[in-house]
Formats: C-alpha cells, structure tokens, sequence
C-alpha cells in the first residue's frame, strides 16, 4: 500500500501536465467542472471522515488546530494567488519568469497533507491508543487526489503561459509531484521517532482538515456568470459530494 500511494500521487500530478500539453488552450471549462467535483469530493470527505476522526482524538482544544490550518491555507494562498483553486495569474511584464513564490507555497502546502497519508498506510497508528478509524479507509488519499488533478493542470498552464520550456515545465511539476510522497516519508520518520507519535499526528490532520476546509468552501462558493455552468456545477456537487459517501 506504501508504494501505491507514492505512485498515485507522482502519476495524478504527471497525468495532470499531460493533459495540459494535449489539450493545450482548451482547458478553462473543464477545468472549472473538476474543479467543482474535486471541490464537492474533498469538503465531503472533510464532512463525513476527517472530522469525526479528528474530533475522536485525545488532543485538547483540537478545533483550535483546524483554524491553523484554515489561516495556513489563507496565508500559502496570499503567494500562490489562488491555484489551489484554479486561479491562473500571468502578467504580460514578468511572463518569461519563473513563479517561485507561487511554486514554495504550493510545495509547503502538498507537503503538510502528505503527512497524515502515513496514518491509512500503517497500523500502528490506527492500533495505538484504539481511538482511530480502521485501516481500511482510504478516503484521505482519494480526497488529496482528486484535489491534485485540478492543481497540476492550472500550475501546468501557468508554466505554459510563462513560457517555460516544456521540458522545464515538466521537470518542476515533478519537483510538485515529489512533496506529497516527502510528506508521507516524513511521516512514517515521525512516527518511528517520536513517543507520542499519536497526538503529533492528531495535530497534523487537523491542521490539513482546516486547509481542506478552506480550499473545498472556496472553490464551491465561487460564483461564474453562466448559468449551464451553474447547473452543471450544481449536479458535479451532488455527485462528488454522493461518491464521497462511499469512500472508504
């Protein structure tokens, strides 16, 4: 299951830059109807099986947590200008430059939900202290890729209109790719060294439940003139948000 989860999230983030070099400027709608399931999919999953789990952990005040998280996302997206949810903004002045801000921010951001991945691959974390949800639940991992997929088209497309070079552009999106996979490897570091390897990883899940919080909400209750669109977003909510039920 460990090595699964490494590759989905490398393949997702790669798949994602292919289909932006295939489809090239035929993106922007579609872009916005995986972004309205991903959104509906990842507040679902958030709803119905990151909080109960972590608001069954012995950490106190854990809401607390959540908020970090939720200002976390609020501060990484003062740099990433919004990509997480499929904001593409290139100036005509700084074009030909590389967007490292945007590219440390969304880097920070895919690391810390990397983390908590290590808790669906191993059982000790789900065994000690017996407070936690069974092994057997994947949704975390779905959440995290189905949120990927819309972030890798739009920093793909921003790479592209920036002018990168493709083979560039590729190689940074594998740099992107990497940070999730680092945070789980951190994780697992984490939890062979520290003794109270439980509660550090309580924290950690809800300070990314407070970062999906926010992304999830954001991309929902943005507002598009069209009104198909409208109608459109309305059913991928609904079938995002009914998939996630049947997560596990």
């Amino acid at each position: 299951m460990e090595a699964l989860t490494y590759i989905s999230l490398i393949a997702v983030v790669l798949i994602g830059g292919g289909i932006v070099t295939a489809l090239k400027n035929n993106l922007a709608n579609g872009l916005k109807y995986i972004l309205a399931f991903s959104g509906a999919f990842l507040l679902a999953i958030s709803v119905m099986h990151i909080i109960p789990e972590v608001y069954e952990s012995s950490v106190k005040k854990v809401g607390v947590f959540v908020l970090v998280g939720f200002l976390i996302q609020l501060f990484l997206e003062f740099f990433s200008q919004g990509i997480e949810h499929g904001h593409i903004h290139v100036h005509n002045h700084v074009s030909k430059s590389f967007p490292i801000v945007i590219m440390i921010s969304l880097c920070i951001h895919s690391l810390l939900e990397g983390i908590p991945l290590v808790r669906e691959i191993s059982h000790d974390l789900h065994t000690h202290g017996g407070g936690h949800h069974d092994h057997s639940d994947h949704s975390l991992l779905l959440g995290i890729l189905l949120h990927k997929l819309p972030i890798s088209i739009a920093l793909m497309s921003m790479f592209v209109k920036s002018k990168l070079k493709l083979s560039k552009a590729f190689i940074w999106l594998f740099v992107f790719a990497l940070m999730a996979p680092l945070g789980t490897f951190l994780g697992t570091v984490f939890k062979d060294y520290l003794i109270d390897f439980t509660a550090f990883f309580d924290i950690i899940l809800a300070i990314v439940l407070g970062m999906f919080l926010h992304i999830s909400t954001t991309i929902l209750f943005e507002s598009d003139q069209s009104h198909k669109f409208n109608f459109l977003k309305l059913s991928l909510i609904i079938l995002g948000g009914g998939l996630a039920y049947f997560a596990s």
